[in-house]
């Protein structure tokens, strides 16, 4: 194989055009210069976002929706640290995700030199593997290693410093093989023979899908098993998209709030089918769900980290393997050994759709259950929602069905400023599909910078601030641990119509239900007319602050 001399810089780059990137997200800075200009020449697009936290949330949207790592450069220091909230995001949520970060130049290391930090350190804990490219020529092994660390087992972020002055020296080394696939464990035949034999020996099965590692196949494979045998099918928290919401198989999601009739079913449950998550504090309901460490049911646990099966809860059949082989493998299984029909499944996804049925009545001129009504009716089925995290999202999360994979985007992290990013990402990557990106007034303001980013690319997403003026969340915990003795949590905000407004993009208020309809076919109307993003200022009232309480019954005990 031919040896190539290039700058560090130029290595960098041209080890990401050949893995097949052909975006990447970030905030400029001094620091990797010879990036951006080598950027300049590459088919790489770079994405200017307004804050490394929201790059890092674009790019990790983008991996989501396409299983390859999301690609993020930003500069030292505050740069660095600034992406920290999108590393934390990966993490929880199992996200494949490389940051590279521009460093002081080695001679100047270990002194505190202007922003330096220790990125090894730094961000240690909160990455799979952080490290420096410390030489050029070693650029294609670091880049190679970093790539398969992200996407092993668990996916995960990774951390590359480059200090500028490697950047700038010429190397000879190697060039990489064009390509790269994720490697994929698969299930054993005999695991998936006892597996189908203890599924079909119970008398009260459940599934629960989660984590990461899947895609449209492999929904759809399990799809076909859960319908053979009968079986009701649950997702974990923020993971509603891994199974047909419509679907007469599908239980609901065990997250926050969870509708109590799923939570008795889990308990209650005789097999436990866990496929690709991890059941966390969460989804697990405070790890009260299943007894640590031996449940009371049989659980049978799938997973791509070998770590990962026994850690929390010691299952009867642990299975190493990636949801996508596991359910590729599915079809290959005999028939169900018994004729269970679909009584337990129907029977679950009945209890699912009243539970996601939203209320008709709610307090103040604007009613949240409404408008999901409406959303419901006018959404395409493949439509992608971004939302961060707030009781606003309740209001998604509970009365939305997702329908498709990759339609849901929404941070198991429970990360703030999390929505507008996330949007970013999503319609970048996916050009032909609509997204709504559904946002509080606290959440927006996290990160609502890069609304400019929406408008400099001329995105077609349509953004719902549900604005009460509050932290909401944070002011139902306080009025119920300490009522009427609100601190911290007010906000005062800008017009947020006039604020889209203002960056060019179409902004509407909507203060009243009955303006929603039309107001949000304004809007959408705007985005596919190619002139960028269009926002709706959706005013609720601060009672309004669950589906099913008001502030006031919450600060009263109600």
């Amino acid at each position: 194989m031919e040896r190539i001399t290039a700058t560090g810089g130029e290595w960098v780059v041209g080890c990401l055009e050949r893995f097949g990137v052909r975006r990447v997200y970030g905030v400029p800075g001094e620091s990797y210069l010879p990036v951006l200009d080598a950027l300049h020449e590459s088919p790489i697009r770079y994405v200017c976002c307004r804050n490394e936290g929201g790059a890092a949330m674009a790019a990790e949207a983008q991996a989501k929706l396409t299983g390859q790592p999301g690609v993020v450069f930003v500069t030292r220091g505050p740069g660095a640290t600034n992406a920290a909230a999108g590393l934390l995001v990966a993490r929880q949520d199992s996200t494949p995700l490389i940051l590279f970060v521009g460093q002081v130049p080695r001679s100047a290391q270990g002194r505190e030199a202007f922003q330096e930090i220790d990125v090894r350190r730094v961000f240690g804990t909160l990455t799979k593997w952080a490290a420096e490219i410390d030489r050029a020529d070693r650029a294609p092994e670091m880049i190679s290693r970093a790539f398969h660390v992200a996407t092993a087992g668990r996916p995960g972020p990774v951390a590359l410093s480059l200090p500028e002055d490697m950047l700038r020296e010429d190397a000879t080394a190697l060039p990489l093989p064009k390509g790269f696939s994720p490697t994929e464990t698969h299930p054993g035949e005999r695991d998936l023979v006892r597996m189908a034999a203890l599924v079909d020996g119970a008398e009260r099965p459940i599934a629960i899908l989660g984590g990461g590692r899947w895609d449209a196949e492999a929904v759809a494979a399990f799809t076909r098993f859960a319908e053979g045998r009968g079986l009701p099918v649950a997702c974990s928290f923020r993971r509603q998209m891994l199974f047909d919401n419509a679907h007469p198989n599908y239980a609901g999601d065990i997250g926050l709030a969870v509708n109590p009739a799923l939570a008795k079913r889990v308990r209650e449950a005789d097999v436990v089918l866990l496929v690709g998550g991890r059941l966390g504090d969460v989804a697990s309901q405070g790890y009260t769900l299943l007894d640590i460490p031996g449940p009371r049911q049989t659980l049978i646990h799938v997973h791509p980290d070998p770590e990962e099966l026994g850690r929390v809860y010691r299952p009867a059949l642990a299975i190493t393997a990636t949801p996508r082989a596991f359910a590729a493998a599915l079809d290959a299984v005999p028939p169900a050994s018994r004729q269970r029909g679909d009584k337990l499944a129907r029977a679950a996804h009945h209890a699912y759709t009243l539970w996601s049925t939203p209320p008709e009545d709610a307090p103040g001129a604007v009613n949240m259950g409404a408008i999901m009504t409406h959303l419901e009716q006018v959404l395409p089925i493949d439509a992608i929602i971004t939302n961060g995290a707030g009781n606003f999202a309740t209001w998604v999360h509970r009365f939305h069905r997702y329908r498709r994979f990759g339609s849901q985007l929404a941070p198991t992290s429970g990360s703030m400023g999390y929505a507008v990013p996330a949007a970013v990402g999503a319609a970048l990557t996916c050009p032909d599909r609509m997204v709504l990106c559904v946002t509080g007034d606290g959440d927006f303001q996290m990160s609502g910078q890069e609304f400019g980013t929406l408008m400099q690319e001329r995105l077609p997403v349509v953004v719902l601030v549900v604005n009460n003026g509050m932290y909401g969340t944070i002011r139902m915990h306080q009025e119920r641990a300490y009522p009427g003795r609100v601190s911290g949590t007010d906000l005062v905000n800008p017009d947020f119509a006039a604020l889209a407004r203002a960056y060019g993009a179409f902004g509407e208020a909507v203060d009243r239900t009955e303006v929603f309809a039309d107001a949000f076919a304004r809007a959408r109307a705007h985005v596919e007319s190619g002139a960028g993003p269009a926002l709706l200022d959706v005013r609720l009232d601060p009672e309004a602050i669950t589906p099913t309480r008001t502030l006031s019954q919450i600060r009263d005990g109600g």
